[in-house]
């Protein structure tokens, strides 16, 4: 087996940043609050987005722990890191991520996919507090993100870690977070029209967007180090699950054993956590993963189904999307089904 390195430097130059892995203050704690101040904001419904100094568009209540993650996270050559754009089939690279690498530990019968939502398994970088401690003494630390790639701590790029993004085609993924956030439990729901929405997503305000530069981040990045990134799409994903599961499992340094596959492992994972199957689980059906969040567990499960995006954005809007995407994908390579 040839070894691939993936101790890697960033694509671009971060300015201005500094690692504070050897524990004390972090020299720029103080100007946090004034640079918070100063940082463009906008209002999506009761959502306040606020521009990262990075350059892209973040839930302001996020803004600190993200900062924080940034600063200071000590990236460990065991690390797996999930990557996708809000609404892009998470929960389902989630699930698929955490019984790839628990196989050994769990059945397929006796996974805690049954009993937790897969977000409660799989943390998200502004949960880490306290996570690492919980995972020492395994093979592997798996999270997630929706940040940039250019945007991640330096000490995952001169560490092993892995990461896998999943990407989706730009129209259902707008589809499918305008849905979400109208289906947030907001004390006073406002009006939020698709049209509004698509305005600001043309912008590239939305939640951790400009899509094109996140997208084109980690495409790039998987094109220069595809043992350090793999980049996969949610249409892949629908159309031939199985092929994708291995991939992963290959990329991961955990291949399924021949043993494994006649026994149809492969086969039950991918059926674990199919969205028939995820969203049918009681564990998924109303109440909260996360006490804080305004979100019920099944609002993360509405359809995921390809091209639903033609129900709901008519031919000017969809023309909009498709010339913006041209625009900044065009010399890319980077093509979208659906």
């Amino acid at each position: 087996m040839v070894t691939v390195e993936t101790r890697i430097p960033a694509l671009i130059n971060k300015a201005g940043r500094k690692n504070h892995q050897e524990g004390g203050k972090d020299p720029h704690h103080d100007d946090i609050d004034q640079l918070i101040e100063k940082l463009p904001r906008e209002k999506i419904m009761n959502w306040s987005l606020i521009l990262h100094e990075d350059g892209f568009w973040c839930p302001e209540r996020l803004l600190r722990p993200l900062i924080s993650f940034q600063r200071n996270y000590d990236s460990k050559d065991n690390d797996i890191l999930l990557a996708t754009m809000p609404k892009s089939g998470t929960t389902w690279l989630k699930a698929l991520a955490f019984s790839i690498v628990n196989r050994d530990i769990y059945s397929v019968s006796q996974s805690p996919l049954h009993t937790s939502n897969p977000h409660e398994l799989v943390p998200f970088e502004f949960q880490l507090a306290g996570q690492r401690n919980r995972d020492e003494g395994r093979d592997y630390h798996v999270f997630a993100t929706h940040m940039p790639y250019a945007s991640l701590p330096d000490s995952i790029f001169s560490s092993k870690c892995k990461i896998v993004y999943l990407c989706r085609n730009p129209l259902d993924q707008f589809v499918s977070d305008w849905h979400f956030h109208e289906q947030m439990c907001w004390d006073v729901k406002p009006e939020f029209a698709i049209e509004d929405a698509l305005d600001l997503f043309l912008q590239g305000k939305q939640n951790y967007g400009p899509f094109w530069e996140q997208i084109q981040g980690y495409w790039n990045a998987s094109l220069k180090f595809p043992g350090k990134v793999l980049f996969i799409k949610y249409e892949d994903l629908k159309k031939d699950c199985r092929s994708v599961v291995k991939r992963i499992a290959q990329f991961l340094q955990m291949p399924f054993a021949e043993e494994e596959e006649k026994n149809g492992l492969v086969e039950q994972i991918v059926k674990l956590c199919s969205f028939e199957s995820l969203s049918n689980m009681e564990v998924n059906k109303p109440g909260k993963w996360n006490a804080n969040f305004r979100v019920s567990n099944n609002v993360f499960f509405r359809k995921g189904e390809v091209g639903d995006w033609i129900n709901y954005l008519n031919p000017t809007s969809a023309s909009r999307v498709a010339s913006l995407m041209k625009e900044k994908f065009g010399d890319s390579g980077l093509t979208f089904e659906g």
